[in-house]
């Protein structure tokens, strides 16, 4: 018999419960909320409003100096290598079960999970405690000068985009998932890759080519920390600083493996996928399936973006990574919406391995080694809300935005050129909710 904690960590979500309301009226209300924002935009917000590149209420200057210092970043560095060589030594040493190696829990959900809060609150974090970046730099001497970085900016973040692929594949589809060797595995051969492209490329390739650090950087837009184009850290409006996202190639496809994921996350738990193609549990299905929905989100957004961008007679290349970052939202709904539970619940489990990481008998750092998850922490009603409301509030925000670009980008042309576009976020907010709660 399987695993209860196995099957759980195995999809990346945490604990389901049925909506607190019918689900029609969910659907029905989330659509009209977006359809109602639009028109709320194009009555009363007519001209640019957001803040630019060089708006923000400056932080001070030590505060400054200690986030760019070099000192620091290496000493966060070290203490993060650290951990991983931690959770590594876990996976292989300590105990076999799932339910009790510390090693699937770090990853999967405080790592995975417990990134989203962090790039919200405090900015890109990963891209200032990565570890990978000091081990490239002390195995610079070795390699000598980055033979590739004249090529990298070409390459824009489709590598990161693809690095993200991988990891949500492991997290969604094989049946080993979460076994700790398979973890541990995964965990250095990701190290090094990402450390061998970056003596190649340079260090700047984690900045394109990490998953994570490319994830976390892309979150740390809707935070209110950002930085000004002197370099300057600020305070300023998240909606200001997703305006300033950078449209680089592959950002599109960064936001759509994204969107795609958790769609397919939810697809998962359904009775058709389970009673159907997932009744078989293999790898071929599930890559299929995963691909196939990161195609289907893939292929709606083109169409409204191609189509909107047609109408206000936008170049043709860029039109998807010009609205990319409006998308953003949207990602940052469903995966609240799929990971709540599983942060608030679950990740009560990581705290009460980590006093004892290796399973010794008789060992017990923190005095939580025998605590139980807490499920109460939450209630039912109110993970559906949370659910329903992140969802709503994600494609609503990105409707704004994507009417703030429009603005910018085709002053002149009717705000209802924008309508495809919208359609299309109406059909994300009803097939997220739908996969949710419907089935």
């Amino acid at each position: 018999m399987e695993d209860p904690a196995l099957e759980l960590v195995a999809h990346g979500v945490g604990s389901r419960t049925d909506l607190p309301l019918p689900l029609g009226l969910a659907l029905y209300g989330a659509g009209a909320a977006i359809l109602v924002s639009f028109v709320v935009l194009l009555l009363f917000w007519r001209t640019p409003k957001l803040g630019d590149a060089a708006s923000g209420r400056p932080l001070p200057a030590g505060l400054q100096r200690a986030a760019d210092s070099p000192a620091v970043r290496r000493g966060l560095q070290a203490v993060a290598l650290a951990v991983a060589g931690l959770v590594v030594a876990a996976a292989l040493l300590g105990p076999e079960e799932t339910s009790r190696n510390l090693a699937p829990w770090v990853l999967y959900v405080t790592f995975w999970v417990g990134l989203v809060p962090a790039s919200l609150l405090a900015g890109p974090v990963w891209r200032v405690v990565n570890p990978l970046r000091l081990l490239s730099r002390l195995l610079r001497p070795l390699s000598g000068a980055p033979r590739g970085a004249h090529r990298l900016p070409a390459l824009g973040l489709w590598p990161g985009a693809v690095a993200l692929l991988a990891f949500v594949w492991l997290e969604l589809v094989p049946a080993g998932r979460t076994d700790p060797d398979v973890v541990a595995g995964w965990l250095v051969g990701y190290a090094v890759v990402q450390v061998g492209a970056s003596l190649w490329f340079g260090e700047e390739w984690f900045a394109a080519g990490d998953g994570f650090e490319v994830y976390s950087t892309l979150l740390a837009r809707l935070s209110v920390l950002g930085r000004r184009d002197d370099g300057r850290l600020v305070l300023r409006s998240p909606l200001t600083n997703a305006t300033t996202t950078p449209s680089r190639p592959g950002l599109a496809a960064v936001v759509l493996v994204l969107l795609g994921s958790t769609a397919f996350d939810g697809l998962t738990r359904t009775v058709w996928w389970q009673s159907g193609p997932g009744s078989a549990d293999d790898v071929g299905s599930g890559t299929l399936g995963l691909v196939a929905m990161v195609a289907l989100v893939a292929l709606l957004y083109l169409a409204g973006t191609r189509l909107s961008g047609r109408l206000s007679r936008l170049p043709l290349g860029p039109q998807p990574r010009l609205f990319a970052a409006t998308v953003v939202p949207i990602a940052l709904g469903y995966t609240v919406a799929h990971y709540f539970s599983l942060l608030v619940l679950d990740g009560q489990t990581t705290w009460i391995l980590a006093s004892n990481p290796f399973g010794t008998a008789g060992v017990d750092l923190f005095s939580t080694y025998g605590n139980v998850v807490d499920l109460r922490a939450v209630s039912a009603d109110l993970i559906a809300y949370v659910q329903v409301g992140a969802v709503v509030a994600g494609h609503v925000v990105g409707v704004l935005l994507a009417h703030e670009r429009a603005l910018r980008l085709a002053p002149r042309a009717p705000a209802s050129d924008q309508l495809p576009l919208v359609v299309v976020m109406v059909l994300f907010t009803v097939g997220g909710l739908g996969l949710l709660f419907g089935f």
